[in-house]
């Protein structure tokens, strides 16, 4: 079992940034890590996936160059770095695992692909 914890949520302005923190427990390289987010009426899509062991990062085709997904293995955390961020990025956004061979470049982004999920945490970026 992996527990996920979100936080770093917030109301911001548009232009602004957010950094959002991912707890994880246990941490392991044999896990890989992605952010997934979610509003009304629209299916969950996917946002960034790290490889703990080699660093190897993946991004959704919205994300532009404004996000960058990192950790810091002696804080058991993966964090997302959110810049520039804009209304259409109002959302819920989760951190999600997965065994590393159950995923690859075209499937990271298929939210069924991923066991277990935190609850979330809001991002509002009012225009």
């Amino acid at each position: 079992q992996v527990h996920l914890a979100e936080s770093g949520g917030d109301s911001v302005q548009a232009g602004g940034s957010l950094k959002l923190t991912c707890r994880v427990s246990p941490y392991s390289n044999s896990n890989v890590y992605a952010w997934f987010r979610q509003t009304v009426g629209r299916d969950r899509e996917g946002v960034a996936l790290l490889y703990p062991g080699s660093g190897a990062t993946y991004y959704g085709d919205f994300v532009e160059g404004r996000f960058r997904i990192s950790q810091d293995y002696a804080r058991s955390s993966v964090y997302l770095q959110m810049d520039n961020l804009q209304p259409e990025d109002t959302a819920m956004y989760y951190c999600a695992a997965t065994f590393w061979t159950r995923v690859d470049r075209a499937s990271w982004l298929l939210p069924s692909k991923y066991g277990y999920w935190g609850q979330g945490t809001q991002v509002t970026v009012s225009s």
